[in-house]
């Protein structure tokens, strides 16, 4: 049925792309809303194209932080523990998981305009059957249908901007991390005020117009792209990963419980699980003539590498950041308020440096802001560890920290985002799922094993400095040596 699904979708472009339609107007001006480069032939324009995908790109950006802020109310409204209510937010993490390098793939196989819109109209159906639910379990099963179409969309996008930019891919695809962290500060936000105003079920209602508009833009304005990868899909591969990912996911979520310790069977037989399922998938991806995910996208000679970093940018830069308002609280008693915006200092440092370094990024290459901005993050966690100094506010001290923090997050995202791209241009939709994939993967597996040493600890904010220091020393030993083997670039690719 999804194969029907995505061949039925859209119009093939038939039309022969242009060189100079790409690639005149080389400066960042074409990305920021300098003038267009020509529409001849009907070709839509960059900058309009550009617009479609980063509404898609917020509107999922914003939905992953959103539910937050209404916990409580789905707590009460549902009648649900807040053990549950939780999994709202969780099972969105797992989902996307699951899919994104699923979703990278077929995007290369079935054309990426057609997941895209796939990935869309799931997204907003999921989103009108979330507002509608009567149930908690009934709100997490729709949650996990939204989180595969919002995966759905990164990849695809990322895949429209590389064959729409020409030598301007690279500029636009750095940004966005940025567009991303905007989206995830404006969701508590909007949250807020549609959850006090409103109800809880309109965080979800809000998505409905805003993606049938999605859907009627893109369905206009954004031409079918090639078909990358022939053959069938490889069914038993997508199968076998997603089972591994989810196995794998529930087993290290399960270390969250306040009573889940590391010999429990919650956590044990999952674990076991997931291995059996790793070794027939490699198994598999060894003796299969076309599968899903070629084995040197995984270990070939610079995408294991930048697979790596990306799960560990995944565990310090994304999962023990997330757990920075929770250190406030328990280590400074500062007001929940307070707390969270210190998540704000920091994505306001992540967009502000963010533009400069996509902008910077083909005179910088990869290995420069890498380093730089891990060694950034590092200097704003161990200030954050640290007790305040000269008479400073523990509010000022934290705030001042995160923001750094973001700035090294800035520095890092546009060159990580773009980084082994250029070895295989042609295959950009599933190397972005991949970097997502293992991105989340070390976020959902940070945040799960941290919360789970804070439950056993008997002073969870003296726990947290010591984690601070291990996440620096991590950035420092780990990830920034190994920023020596990312395959150096400079220039468009």
């Amino acid at each position: 049925m999804t194969l029907a699904l995505l061949r039925g979708v859209g119009l093939q472009w038939r039309g022969r792309r242009t060189s100079a339609g790409l690639d005149a107007t080389a400066d960042l001006e074409t990305v920021a809303g300098s003038s267009d480069p020509p529409t001849a032939r009907g070709k839509p324009s960059r900058r309009l194209v550009f617009g479609i995908v980063v509404i898609a790109l917020v509107m999922s950006s914003v939905d992953s932080t959103i539910v937050a802020t209404a916990l409580p109310a789905i707590h009460q409204a549902l009648r649900a523990s807040i053990n549950w209510a939780g999994w709202t937010i969780t099972i969105y993490s797992l989902g996307m998981v699951i899919a994104l390098p699923i979703a990278g793939r077929m995007s290369d196989q079935f054309g990426r305009r057609r997941v895209y819109l796939c990935g869309v109209a799931l997204f907003t159906t999921a989103s009108l059957l979330c507002g509608f639910a009567s149930g908690i379990y009934m709100l997490i099963a729709f949650r996990a249908l939204q989180a595969i179409g919002g995966a759905a969309l990164q990849p695809s996008a990322a895949g429209i901007i590389a064959d729409h930019f020409g030598r301007d891919r690279d500029r636009a695809i750095g940004m966005f991390g940025t567009i991303i962290a905007g989206g995830q500060v404006a969701g508590p936000v909007i949250g807020g005020l549609l959850v006090g105003y409103l109800s809880w079920r309109w965080i979800f209602f809000v998505n409905v117009p805003i993606g049938v508009t999605l859907l009627c833009l893109a369905s206009r304005f954004i031409p079918e792209s090639r078909l990358l990868v022939s053959g069938k899909i490889d069914g038993r591969g997508l199968v076998l990963m997603a089972l591994l990912l989810l196995a794998a996911n529930f087993g290290i979520t399960s270390l969250g419980n306040s009573h889940a310790a590391i010999d429990d069977p919650i956590f044990l037989v999952p674990e076991v699980c997931a291995i059996g399922l790793l070794c027939l998938l490699v198994h598999h991806m060894r003796r299969a003539t076309a599968a899903f995910i070629p084995m040197r996208l995984l270990r070939g000679k610079g995408f294991a590498v930048i697979n790596t970093e990306n799960l560990l940018w995944g565990v310090v830069g994304f999962g023990v950041a997330s757990l920075v308002p929770l250190y406030a609280e328990q280590r400074y008693h500062l007001p929940v308020v307070s707390a969270g915006t210190l998540l704000s200092a920091r994505a306001v440092g992540m967009i502000a440096m963010g533009t400069i370094a996509a902008f910077a990024l083909r005179r910088t290459g990869y290995r420069l802001p890498m380093i730089a901005g891990y060694s950034v993050v590092a200097v704003g966690t161990l200030l954050m560890s640290l007790a305040p100094k000269w008479a400073i506010s523990p509010y000022l001290w934290l705030s001042v920290s995160a923001g750094i923090t973001g700035l090294g997050n800035g520095m890092a995202n546009p060159a990580s985002r773009n980084a082994s791209l250029q070895l295989a241009p042609d295959e950009v939709a599933a190397i972005t799922g991949l970097r997502q994939m293992f991105t989340y993967i070390g976020m959902i597996f940070s945040v799960s094993i941290v919360t789970a040493i804070l439950n056993h600890s008997a002073s969870p904010g003296v726990t947290q400095e010591f984690i601070l220091w291990v996440v620096a020393g991590i950035l420092l030993i780990v990830m920034v040596p190994l920023v020596f083997r990312v395959p150096e670039h400079k220039g468009t690719w």
